[in-house]
């Protein structure tokens, strides 16, 4: 019962600036970058919410057993009066990176696919290599 009470938050001066900051820039993504990872049989799947980026904006990199995530989005608003004075100039920069082991991965087959600010990766995992058999000959 007691952790229904609203009074057991922990509030913090820092979560009242991102409510300031979200009310004010509610086009900037303040949050990071969260991804979920699950096993399937014979692969992962990640998921990465990367909201407000095009797919120009993100890359993908694989650096031995290291998968790195980046994404970089930036945008000016400018609105001017008649006399070309600003009457408002915005900018908004967002980026991330995130790191991933991928030992066990075979990176030949990853795949990647941006759908509705949804970053997915397939990441299938490596074969077993099942030791050769064969009969020696007794001399």
């Amino acid at each position: 019962m007691y952790g229904l009470t609203p009074f057991t938050k922990n509030y913090s001066v820092f979560d009242a600036f991102n409510d300031f900051e979200k009310s004010f820039m509610p086009d900037v993504p303040v949050s990071s970058c969260r991804t979920d990872i699950r096993e399937e049989d014979d692969k992962f799947v990640l998921e990465s919410e990367l909201p407000g980026f095009n797919k120009e904006d993100i890359t993908i990199d694989v650096n031995g057993s290291v998968l790195v995530l980046k994404a970089e989005h930036s945008e000016k608003k400018d609105e001017k009066d008649k006399g070309g004075r600003y009457i408002r100039r915005e900018r908004t920069f967002g980026s991330y990176q995130r790191s991933f082991d991928i030992s066990g991965i075979d990176t030949d087959k990853i795949d990647a696919e941006y759908k509705n600010g949804v970053l997915t990766l397939l990441l299938p995992k490596k074969q077993k290599e099942v030791p050769a058999s064969k009969r020696l000959e007794i001399r």
